[in-house]
C-alpha cells in the first residue's frame, strides 16, 4: 500500500514536471496547430513513457535487448529532464526582467521616459496638433494656421464668429470651385501601436523564445557534459591514511578502491575493461571492490564482467555486496566473480601483511538473510592489529566503530552524482564523498567508478581512489 501511494506521487510529480516543460518550450513558443508544436506534444508523451520502461524493465524479467533499447533514451531523458528543469526555473527570474528591459528600450512617445510627443523639450507644452481630415488651403498668405485653426475650433465650436474675406485670402463659396489637389494636404492619422511596431513575433513570444532557448542550451549541454565524463571513464585519485596500529612493515600499502562499477544495459563490457585498465595502471598492493557491481543477472550481464579476471595485485582482489546485487541475484553473482578471480568477503575476515581486512555483506540483504554480521567478520579478532573494514553503504559506520575498526572504506552515494543529488545523499549517509573520521575509526567513501540510472555525472566525477596506508610508527 505504502509503495503504491509513493508511486502515485511520483508519477504525479513527473506529469506536473513534464506539463510545466512543455508549457514553456512548447505552448508558448510555437503556433497552434504548427508542426512544430505537434512534434512537441509527441515528444512529452513519449519520453517520459521511455523513462518509466528504462526504470522498470529489468524489474519486470524484459529481455535484455529491450532493456538497453530502453536504457539509453529512457534514462539520458531522466537527467535532461532534470537540467532543464533547473534551467527553466531560472529562466522564470530571467523572464520578467527581460519583459521590462524591453518595454522600457520599446517606451511610446509621450511617456516619462521617452519624452514629450512633439519632440520638445521636458517641461514645455506640446503645439496642438490638427484634426485628421481637416483641409487648409495651400500659399494662402492670409490663412489661419493649422493650429490656430483647431484651437479656435476647440475653444468656441459653435459661437465664434467666422473671419471677413480679405483680399488676399477670399472667402470660399458654395459656387467657388474647389481647391485643386495639389494644393490641399490631409492630416495624417496617428500610427497605431500595432503601425508603429516592427512586424515580427510578439515581445512576450519572443522573450519566450529566448528563456526557452537559453535553458535548452544550459540543460542539454550540461548533460552532454556528465554522459562524456561518464563514457571518459573514471579518474584516479589517491588518499594517504595513517593508521595507529599499522606496522612498519605495512607502511605504504596501496589500496585500490572501487566501487558502483554498474555494468548494465547501457554500461557493459568496454565500461569494465577501461575500470580494469586504469587500477592496473595504479600498480596496487590489493584491489577492493566495494558493492554495486551489476545491475542485471548473471545470464545477462556475465560477459560484461569478465575483464574483471585481468585484474593485477600483489595481494588479490576482494569483493563485497551491495544492495544492486541483491536486485540481481547476489548468490549467482558471489559465485561468478569467484570464477574470476575475486575474493568474495561475506562476513569474512583475512590477514593480510600488518593488518586484517575484513568485509561484510550490505544491509539490503537483510530481507535474504544475509545481512552484515559484524560478530562474524570481526567478533574473535586481534584488537591490537590495525582493521580495514569493506562495507557498501557509509551508514554501518556506527557498527564499525563498535568493533574497534581502524579505517572503513565504502560507496553506495556516488558523490550525490547528479548536482544537487549530493544534498539529498548527504541527508542519508553520514560523509558523501572522501575521508572523515569517527571517533577512533576513519571512513573512506569513493564516489564510485560507474553511474546508476543517468549515464551521466555531474559535480561528481566518477572515480577509482588509491589508498595509500601509513604507518605512524615509521
Amino acid at each position: 500500500m505504502v509503495f503504491a501511494l509513493v508511486g502515485l506521487v511520483v508519477l504525479a510529480l513527473l506529469g506536473a514536471v513534464h506539463r510545466y516543460l512543455w508549457r514553456r518550450f512548447v505552448g508558448d513558443t510555437t503556433a497552434p496547430g504548427s508542426a512544430l508544436r505537434r512534434a512537441g506534444t509527441v515528444a512529452a508523451f513519449v519520453l517520459p513513457l521511455l523513462s518509466v520502461g528504462a526504470m522498470t524493465s529489468g524489474r519486470v524479467g524484459a529481455p535484455f535487448w529491450l532493456q538497453q533499447v530502453l536504457a539509453w533514451p529512457g534514462f539520458l531523458w531522466l537527467a535532461c529532464l532534470l537540467y532543464l528543469t533547473l534551467a527553466l526555473l531560472v529562466g522564470e527570474v530571467v523572464r520578467p526582467l527581460l519583459l521590462r528591459s524591453l518595454a522600457r528600450r520599446d517606451g511610446r512617445p509621450g511617456t516619462a521616459e521617452s519624452g514629450t510627443a512633439s519632440g520638445a523639450p521636458a517641461g514645455l507644452p506640446d503645439e496642438p496638433r490638427p484634426l485628421a481630415g481637416e483641409l487648409v488651403p495651400s500659399g494662402s498668405a492670409g490663412a489661419p494656421t493649422r493650429s490656430e485653426a483647431v484651437t479656435r475650433t476647440a475653444a468656441n465650436p459653435v459661437t465664434e464668429p467666422e473671419t471677413e474675406p480679405t483680399a488676399t485670402a477670399p472667402a470660399a463659396s458654395a459656387e467657388a470651385p474647389a481647391p485643386a489637389p495639389a494644393a490641399v494636404a490631409e492630416a495624417p492619422a496617428p500610427a497605431t501601436d500595432s503601425q508603429a511596431q516592427a512586424p515580427g513575433p510578439s515581445r512576450r513570444l519572443f522573450v519566450s523564445r529566448v528563456v526557452g532557448g537559453a535553458a535548452a542550451a544550459a540543460g542539454l549541454a550540461t548533460v552532454g557534459y556528465g554522459t562524456y565524463g561518464v563514457l571518459r571513464g573514471p579518474s584516479v585519485r589517491r588518499v594517504t591514511v595513517p593508521l595507529a596500529k599499522l606496522p612498519r612493515s605495512a607502511h605504504g600499502f596501496r589500496i585500490a578502491v572501487v566501487s558502483d562499477i554498474h555494468i548494465g544495459p547501457i554500461l557493459g563490457r568496454a565500461h569494465t575493461r577501461r575500470i580494469v585498465d586504469t587500477i592496473n595502471a595504479t600498480s596496487p598492493d590489493l584491489v577492493a571492490v566495494v558493492g554495486d557491481l551489476v545491475d542485471g543477472s548473471v545470464a545477462d550481464l556475465g560477459s560484461a564482467a569478465e575483464p574483471l579476471a585481468a585484474l593485477r595485485a600483489r595481494h588479490g582482489s576482494y569483493f563485497v555486496t551491495g544492495n544492486h546485487e541483491y536486485f540481481s541475484g547476489a548468490e549467482q553473482w558471489v559465485d561468478h566473480v569467484r570464477e574470476l578471480g575475486l575474493i568474495p568477503l561475506e562476513n569474512a575476515r583475512v590477514e593480510i601483511g600488518g593488518f586484517d581486512l575484513a568485509g561484510v555483506n550490505d544491509i539490503a540483504g537483510e530481507t535474504e538473510g544475509q545481512g552484515p554480521d559484524f560478530g562474524r567478520a570481526l567478533g574473535d579478532r586481534d584488537r591490537g592489529r590495525a582493521a580495514v573494514l569493506l562495507a557498501h553503504q557509509p551508514v554501518v559506520i556506527h557498527d564499525a566503530v563498535e568493533h574497534g575498526v581502524d579505517l572503513q572504506l565504502s560507496g553506495h552515494t556516488h558523490g550525490g552524482q547528479l548536482w544537487p543529488g549530493n544534498l539529498l545523499a548527504g541527508l542519508a549517509n553520514p560523509t558523501v564523498d572522501g575521508l572523515e573520521r569517527y571517533g577512533d575509526t576513519q571512513l573512506f567513501v569513493s564516489r564510485g567508478a560507474g553511474a546508476w540510472g543517468p549515464p551521466v555525472r555531474v559535480g561528481a566525477p566518477s572515480d577509482i581512489t588509491v589508498v595509500e596506508l601509513a604507518s605512524r610508527q615509521a
